[in-house]
């Protein structure tokens, strides 16, 4: 069923939404990282600035929002609007704490992904990222400390700078195709690719609205051939270029569902819209389809010997395990039991990052603090949740299927174990 935009707005979850937006740009003018993106009415930005609502207010206004909530049943309505009052219930709660934060009140790092994220992020004792590295010893041949060896073999698999559009616009064109084959693209979706530099991450998509995005590349430090096909899905198809379309299409125009003409970057969406960016990857590349499709186009078109692939996966493939070491760093660091250098000293050596990539990760978690937990767990939340609804490697189909529904929705962590 589909709820025209006249229905929404008589809707009992209308009102509340609006007032949701409100209160989603007033943090914005408290806090510059906050709203992500907005395609709303102007005036209402209008409307905030003019209101300078403090964040007491803020804090206060949010709580009577989650207390007009409480009150309204739904228990008979359909799935989707079921979740789309969980998904106000728990975006609101989020604000609550991110106000919290910003009022001086400290929180653990769990603490905080859990009251920000809506999950509970597992803790990984170092004796497991050191048994990941000895086997990592056997793969790598060379002298010193499996970082150094690990950073010495894959220098020849920089993309060369000016073959690095090239790249990038094939990885690109792949992931849209393998995309579009099953999930029915927006119509007028596009985006703009931009190289920039001095940024605290690597990618990022900034959406704009009308199935209108602008991704940017951090090239600060040499981008690896890996990561052409990993920012392409994760910044573009199927992760959060369709992801934002898909919403504001389905949702925020269709349904007339307002609050999806804004995204608060510090809030359990986050969590739903990473994970489902990193798994995109591997259901738009199941099995050895990416290995194959980057030793016949993405190597050459760098310059790379394409017969190097293979191995060159299999050492990519054993590293990502190690990804959960960006979590205890973040963890230690925000705790305090890490000073900075400690904290780049791990990464180093638990996340096989070189000092200066260590360097742009905690600058990364100074700038967003937990928020580090939404690229890992979060993969393994919604990888989880898509296999168990039949969306397994062996089922591609399905697979797509369930990927397509969820990034279409509501659905947030807390919905994805049951």
């Amino acid at each position: 069923m589909t709820t025209s935009k006249n229905e929404s707005t008589i809707h009992p979850l209308h009102e509340i939404a609006e007032s949701y937006v409100k209160l989603v740009l007033a943090v914005g003018e408290h806090d510059a990282d906050y709203v992500d993106a907005y395609y709303g009415p102007p005036e209402w930005q209008d409307q905030v600035k003019a209101m300078a609502a403090t964040p007491d207010s803020i804090r206060s206004s949010s709580q009577l929002l989650l207390e007009k909530l409480g009150e309204i049943k739904i228990a008979s309505e359909e799935e989707i609007v079921q979740l789309r009052h969980r998904y106000l219930v728990q975006q609101i709660r989020s604000m609550g704490a991110r106000m919290d934060m910003l009022l001086g009140r400290t929180f653990s790092f769990d603490e905080e992904a859990l009251a920000l994220y809506d999950a509970k992020p597992p803790v990984f004792q170092e004796s497991f990222f050191q048994e990941v590295l000895q086997h990592l010893e056997q793969l790598i041949p060379g002298m010193g400390t499996v970082t150094e060896r690990y950073e010495r073999y894959r220098q020849p698999f920089a993309v060369p700078v000016d073959r690095l559009d090239n790249v990038f616009q094939a990885a690109i064109q792949e992931c849209r195709e393998r995309t579009q084959r099953t999930i029915g693209l927006p119509e007028n979706e596009r985006f703009t690719l931009e190289y920039v530099t001095n940024k605290p991450w690597s990618g990022y998509n900034w959406y704009k609205g009308n199935n209108f995005s602008l991704i940017q590349i951090n090239t600060d430090l040499p981008i690896f051939i890996d990561r052409a096909v990993d920012l392409a899905a994760h910044e573009g198809y199927p992760g959060h270029h369709l992801y934002n379309s898909l919403l504001e299409t389905n949702l925020a125009r269709r349904r007339g569902w307002v609050e999806f003409m804004v995204y608060a970057l510090f809030s359990p969406q986050s969590l739903i819209a990473e994970g489902t960016a990193n798994f995109g990857i591997e259901v738009a590349f199941p099995g050895n389809e990416r290995v194959d499709f980057e030793r016949f186009v993405l190597f050459p078109l760098a310059g790379m010997n394409g017969a190097e692939a293979e191995h060159y996966y299999s050492i990519h493939k054993l590293t990502a395990v190690l990804n959960y070491a960006h979590n205890e760093a973040a963890r230690g660091y925000l705790d305090g039991t890490m000073n900075r250098q400690q904290a780049e000293e791990w990464l180093i050596t638990y996340a096989l990052l070189s000092p200066e990539r260590a360097k742009q990760r905690v600058r990364f978690i100074d700038a967003y603090r937990s928020y580090v937990i939404n690229y890992n767990l979060g993969q393994d939340l919604v990888r989880t949740y898509i296999e168990s609804r039949g969306g397994t490697a062996k089922n591609r189909v399905k697979r797509w299927e369930e990927f397509g529904k969820l990034i279409s929705s509501p659905r947030l962590p807390s919905g994805l174990k049951g």
